[in-house]
């Protein structure tokens, strides 16, 4: 499905630059993933669902942006980088992090295939 005005208002308004471009680079990514996955604003925050289910969550805070990959049981994630409980893992991007956005792409196309 193609981007939502919703999601791109919900971006745009982001007060902090880095944000802005880290959460684009996060739903530029879901996208890549999933082309078929839907967008909505749930809870004040972007959610990315594959064929009803949560896939991914983008989700900007003061001091960091959240990215949380559900159905995460089985996969083998870095303890120093993701936490949460098995079913779901997030990871804190903050300002001055470089992210593996290609290892974050491996690994929710690993977490979404099954959906």
């Amino acid at each position: 499905m193609s981007k939502t005005e919703e999601i791109t208002a919900f971006i745009e308004a982001l007060d902090v630059p880095w944000q802005v471009e880290v959460s684009n680079q996060l739903r530029s990514l879901i996208h890549e993933v999933i082309p078929d996955v839907q967008e909505r604003l749930q809870y004040k925050k972007p959610h990315f669902l594959k064929n009803g289910k949560y896939a991914a969550v983008i989700s900007p805070s003061k001091k960091a942006v959240s990215f949380t990959i559900f159905h995460t049981t089985g996969l083998d994630l870095p303890a120093e980088l993701f936490e949460g409980p098995k079913e779901r893992k997030t990871i804190k991007i903050q300002e001055k992090d470089t992210p593996d956005y290609s290892q974050l792409t491996e690994y929710l196309e690993q977490a979404s295939k099954e959906l």
